[in-house]
């Protein structure tokens, strides 16, 4: 597998566009899910969902990677600062910070979704977004990366792992350091 691994910028949002597809991955969410609070993104249709996340290639730091094998786009994963994705941050959610960590801190980074082409899945992608996430945040003034991945789905191509799953983490030497609800662990590598 040769993938071409790059920061999701404006010249790349057709390809990200694409990959999505009319739907916008997960069945319309553009990954808006843990940039918003819930009442906020149920206020919002598909459409106004897509223009958030396009808005956001245009920042100086890009809201995430996507995958090209041969030009064609077969991956995402958002990996950006934890200021970034409010909703990981608060109090009711499995992956709110530790006691102590600031998740205004700009070296405490969040992998918080994936989406692989669903005819690519099962096929590694999600190990090779992950490994250039991490060297992505460390490049960008990471000292920690989280994520709260999925220990478990129905389906091992499902959909509903976009969080991650928790071996693909494990592979890539994150540990668990906190788990508020069975099957969901909070994980972490350090980069220093």
């Amino acid at each position: 597998m040769n993938l071409d691994i790059r920061p999701v910028t404006a010249d790349l949002w057709p390809a990200l566009e694409t990959l999505f597809g009319p739907q916008g991955a997960c069945y319309g969410c553009w990954c808006s899910y843990f940039w918003l609070a819930p009442k906020q993104r149920a206020a919002m249709d598909k459409e106004e969902k897509k223009q958030l996340l396009q808005k956001a290639t245009g920042a100086a730091l890009p809201p995430g990677l996507i995958a090209l094998e041969d030009g064609v786009p077969v991956g995402w994963v958002q990996v950006t600062p934890r200021a970034h994705v409010p909703r990981w941050n608060t109090d009711r959610t499995v992956s709110r910070p530790l006691d102590g960590d600031d998740p205004d801190d700009p070296g405490l980074w969040a992998i918080s979704c994936f989406f692989v082409q669903s005819k690519r899945r099962g096929q590694g992608i999600s190990h090779v977004l992950l490994k250039a996430a991490v060297e992505h945040a460390r490049h960008n003034g990471a000292r920690v990366v989280e994520a709260c991945p999925m220990l478990k789905a129905r389906q091992s191509k499902s959909v509903g792992l976009f969080v991650g799953s928790v071996s693909v983490f494990e592979k890539a030497g994150f540990e668990r350091v906190a788990e508020r609800k069975p099957g969901r662990p909070l994980m972490r590598k350090s980069l220093a």
